[in-house]
Parts: C-alpha cells; structure tokens; sequence
C-alpha cells in the first residue's frame, strides 16, 4: 500500500471508530428511487436495462462481489451497451468504516468514482486485518482525480453526509435489508451470480 503521513481525513476517522453503526431496516417495500446525475453509473444511460447495487465497502460478500463477479459483469454487459450499472451505499457494520469509505469514494473526482470503488472492494481484506486502515482511505484518494485535502474537505462537508443519508433511506423504503443486494429494472433479484443476473437481464434485452 501507499505509505503517506496522516491527514486531517485519517485523524477525523480516529473519532469515528466510536460512533453508532448505520442500520439497515424495513420490510421490501417500493422500488429503488430513480437514478440521477449524483449516481454513480458505468455503461450508456440509453441502454435497455439498469441494475442498481446496494453496497458496502466492509461487507465481505459485496467485496467478493466486486471482485470476482464485476469484471466479467462488466465486459458481457455494461461494456456491450446492455446494462447501465449504479453503484449505491448502504454502510454495514463496522458503520463507522463503512461510512467514511462511503464517503471518500462520494469525494472523488467523479470520473475517478469507480476506481477508487474498485480499489475499497480490492483492498478491503488487508484494511480489515489494520486496526485502523488510514492507509485504506489514501490509496482510494491516491486513485481519485483530487487531493487529500479536497477530499477531506468533501467528507467534513454536511452535504454529504446528507446524501449518504438519503440513500441510506432510499435503500430501507425499498427493504433492502443487506448488502451487496441487486434490482434489475427496479426489481429485486436474490441470485447475485453472474448467471442469476444474466437471467434477470436477458428477458428484457431487444
């Protein structure tokens, strides 16, 4: 990992270690909130299919996920044009981590989101084996387009804090309950493997 001395972002994420987990809670109940220009997407906007993830950077299986599963998600279908895919926070236990790198990753240039979400995901085993991973969070701003300190900037910033909120909030009205969970075209699907997802995707291909 990249070695660099503690910014004001690491030391901010000393104190959040002892603050509340975020929850999950609710039963299914709507489908997810439309996806906007604050999403984070990879693939057209006009392809035929949107599949939005659920998401969290300490969730082992949402690591698993990402890096087993995406790769060849990616080449069959968002590089081809067939699926859009968004990237969406819920922050599982330990919430505070989780939440800090939601936010790092939501305060990176926006082109550079995905490569600091792949990186998180890549490097989430060696972050968890740290009793505190500052260097976790730099190597995800090392890759994303903008300093230490604009991001740290960013992750003070309420703003975000809100939005995490809000789609925190979006994921429990639509009974997300754990994480990595799926919705192909606003419908939730259980089988996150690659041929559970092609099965929910290649109906509704022209």
């Amino acid at each position: 990992m990249i070695r660099r001395p503690l910014t004001s972002l690491a030391l901010m994420g000393l104190a959040l270690l002892t603050a509340p987990a975020l929850a999950t809670t609710s039963a299914w109940a709507a489908e997810p909130a439309a996806v906007t220009a604050a999403d984070r997407t990879l693939g057209s906007a006009d392809a035929p299919v949107t599949v939005i993830e659920y998401s969290s950077f300490t969730c082992p299986h949402c690591a698993d996920w990402a890096n087993t599963v995406l790769p060849e998600f990616k080449t069959r279908f968002i590089d081809s044009g067939q699926v859009r895919f968004v990237y969406r926070d819920l922050p599982t236990n330990p919430g505070p981590v989780a939440s800090l790198a939601a936010r790092v990753a939501r305060c990176v240039a926006p082109d550079k989101a995905f490569a600091a979400i792949e990186l998180l995901m890549a490097q989430q085993e060696a972050a968890r084996l740290m009793r505190y991973p500052a260097g976790w969070f730099l190597n995800a701003i090392e890759v994303g387009g903008r300093s230490a300190e604009e991001v740290g900037a960013c992750v003070e910033d309420p703003a975000t804090q809100a939005a995490l909120e809000a789609q925190i909030a979006d994921a429990q009205a639509a009974g997300v309950t754990g994480t990595p969970s799926f919705f192909v075209n606003g419908k939730r699907v259980e089988d996150t493997s690659l041929d559970g997802l092609a099965a929910a995707i290649e109906p509704l291909l022209p």
